[in-house]
């Protein structure tokens, strides 16, 4: 399997021109294999459809040739009945095939669809380092929506139709090959004409599947940027963009368009040409009494069907080439392995104690651009590690070595014994919890949000939880209380209370390794107070590894870890730190006055 995660190489494959790929038509034929038994009786109810309207004009033929021309109003009266029964046997195959048809399309939908999102939330972190939501999603919706129509429609679409337009060239040749003649003698001319606007359709649908996508990525990016759109006033220069953008997306359907329109009447006339060709030399047949009328009737019918086919084809011919363009982005995606994944040799870690040792750990999340070098330090069981020092000096990094969403690059990142490379992503997972600065509120009510780090916690769990935390209050005066649902992203809630029940998810998974990623920033201090206090209960017995600003909160870790610029510049408790007079003095002492200036001035 291969791996996508540079956006500028993601950028060159959109602008690729695609075309027929024989390895992606039978991925995506592989989607129907499940309702292959649907797909037939599909096939089989067109079939029979097909070769009902092909009967048609033959039967029309008979009843010109035998009743009209003889006058002969029993056999008219007895044609008629099996002209309404053949329409209604039509009708109900139709009926049939259409619900069949959407059945099976919806099912295909569903399972690419599906397999799609399942494999995205296996990729690492690093799929999702610099590459727009926007695009993530057009892959999930717009991409896979061509794809299912053309393995769906399509394909049904090219089997009926060729099956239709081989009948009508065999009744042509029977009624007469004279007339036949004249008709394939244009084929090589509508060959012609489509080998020349080949290219330009072809690359005319990639330009707009990109165009829609850029829409899609920049829609995606203003919604969840209105807060910082709207406090800098920017919506008329954000509106002026969105339009650019979407003018983009309607040129370029319109340039297919105008294609369009210049393709297919060339097809009608080169349909009106043969036509016109047939009733010229039929009517020469007719007159010396070598054909007739009924004959000559049916051909002309059959010829305006024989355009059909070819028509249809041609338009699925189309799709197929956006299918192939859609089929590269979303298999690209399929096909991008995660970086960080079990491999046959991982086993399953056991309970752990929580001791985590970082062995010599260098990491960049770029090649040739270090974030980490050389790390090196202990984490006994059920110490308090704070990590402290500049912004961009390698905190989150060694937190996201921790919880193993990337692999160092050089060293080792061990617990209990155990190289994190060697143990299944789940089973070291699952004893691990986490706090960010910004905290996720899933759709749900507050008792389903705390309860996703423990889903078959009772309400009493929940409950003893949020009141560890100091959340209990803030819930209890809700209208619904532990059942009240939350908006998207909790956007009903303070950032605070967000934190509180981020912080009561982590905690009733009774995690080994804790996690706090600048947890308390956006707590007031009365509030963080109170986590504090229920903090120095709930965190015995467990490694925690703690991100803080405010120096104040990690007075009493066990271990203070000073990061600068990858590399660990001091470490120590907080009295020794403060006796070395170092860096972290420096800190503590700067924040410390800072925030009696900021008293005083209050």
């Amino acid at each position: 399997m291969s791996n996508i995660y540079d956006l500028d190489l993601d950028e060159q494959k959109e602008r690729r021109v695609r075309s027929f790929n024989r390895h992606y038509l039978k991925r995506m034929l592989g989607y129907l294999r499940p309702y292959s038994g649907k797909v037939i009786l599909v096939v089989g109810f067109m079939t029979a459809a097909t070769l009902g309207h092909l009967a048609e004009p033959l039967l029309f033929r008979y009843i010109i040739d035998n009743a009209i021309e003889n006058k002969d109003i029993w056999r008219l009266h007895q044609l008629i009945p099996v002209f309404l029964g053949l329409r209604a046997v039509l009708w109900v195959l139709a009926r049939y095939q259409t619900n069949l048809l959407n059945w099976t399309g919806q099912h295909v939908l569903f399972d690419l669809r599906q397999h799609l999102f399942s494999h995205i939330q296996r990729l690492s972190f690093d799929f999702y380092d610099g590459r727009p939501v926007g695009k993530i999603m057009s892959r999930v919706t717009s991409d896979v929506n061509t794809m299912t129509q053309f393995t769906n429609n399509g394909v049904v679409t090219i089997v009926t139709q060729l099956l239709n337009l081989f009948g009508i060239t065999a009744i042509l040749l029977r009624l007469n090959w004279r007339l036949s003649l004249l008709c394939i003698g244009l084929m090589p001319l509508l060959g012609f004409f489509m080998a020349r606007v080949h290219p330009f359709f072809q690359s005319g649908w990639l330009k707009v599947r990109e165009e829609n996508a850029k829409v899609i990525a920049h829609l995606n990016e203003s919604i969840t940027g209105i807060q910082v759109i709207q406090t800098f006033s920017r919506q008329t220069v954000n509106s002026t963009r969105f339009a650019a953008i979407l003018s983009g997306k309607v040129e370029a359907f319109l340039r297919v368009i105008k294609m369009e329109v210049l393709f297919w009447p060339i097809i009608e006339n080169v349909a009106a040409v043969g036509t016109a060709l047939v009733i010229w030399y039929g009517a020469q047949e007719f007159i010396s009494g070598a054909l007739t009328v009924g004959t000559l009737w049916a051909f002309i019918t059959y010829l305006n069907r024989f355009w059909q086919p070819l028509s249809a084809v041609s338009r699925v011919y189309s799709q197929m080439l956006s299918a192939m363009a859609g089929a590269e982005r979303v298999f690209g995606f399929l096909d991008t392995a995660p970086r960080i994944d079990d491999t046959a040799a991982c086993g399953d870690l056991p309970e752990i104690i929580g001791r985590v040792e970082f062995k010599n750990v260098s990491f960049g999340y770029q090649a040739g651009q270090q974030v980490l070098s050389d790390v090196s330090f202990a984490a006994e069981p059920g110490q308090t590690i704070a990590l402290v020092g500049p912004t961009g000096a390698g905190k989150s990094t060694i937190i996201n070595l921790v919880a193993r969403f990337y692999d160092p690059s050089a060293g080792e990142v061990i617990v209990d014994g155990h190289d994190l490379r060697h143990v299944r992503l789940e089973s070291f997972r699952s004893q691990l919890g986490i706090v960010l600065q910004d905290p996720f509120i899933f759709a749900g009510t507050i008792g389903d949000n705390v309860a996703y780090g423990k889903l078959a916690a009772t309400q009493t769990e929940i409950q003893v939880a949020c009141k560890a935390v100091g959340a209990h209050g803030f819930i209890e005066k809700l209208p619904q209380g532990y059942d009240t649902e939350s908006q998207e992203r909790g956007n009903a809630f303070s950032q605070g209370q967000k934190q509180l029940l981020a912080f009561a998810r982590a905690l009733i998974a009774d995690p080994r390794i804790l996690i706090l990623d600048e947890a308390t920033a956006s707590i007031d201090t009365e509030t963080e107070r109170v986590i504090q206090q229920a903090l120095a209960e709930l965190l015995k017995g467990r490694t925690s590894f703690v991100i803080a600003h405010r120096l104040s909160t990690i007075r009493n870790a066990d271990v203070i870890l000073v990061i600068e610029s990858g590399r660990i510049a001091e470490r120590g408790n907080h009295d020794e730190l403060m006796m070395l007079r170092g860096k972290y003095y420096d800190l503590y002492t700067t924040q410390h006055r800072h925030l009696c200036d900021m008293l005083e001035r209050g």
